[in-house]
């Protein structure tokens, strides 16, 4: 089995990243942008609604990135109190 030139040089873990991203991006426009838009009528509040929901998109992903960190930064206490 070949795998294509293109995947080839892309690795494993940005194909993951990526995967993952866009999941992460369709979970965000199903679950809150959709709803959001969908409760207002007028065009003003749809747009004042999806402005504020790139705030908790934001918001989100500031969080994702301090835990992302503080495991980075915490690694080797992490991995001591798991025994690894």
């Amino acid at each position: 089995m070949t795998s294509s030139p293109l995947l080839g040089a892309v690795g494993s873990e940005y194909l993951l990243f990526g995967a993952a991203g866009l999941i992460s991006l369709l979970a965000f426009t199903g679950l809150i942008l959709a709803p959001a838009l969908g409760a207002y009528g007028r065009t003003w509040e749809k747009f004042a609604a999806a402005f504020l929901s790139l705030f908790v998109l934001a918001t989100l992903v500031a969080i994702g990135v301090a835990i992302g960190v503080a495991i980075v930064y915490y690694w080797n206490d992490i991995r001591d109190l798991l025994g690894l």
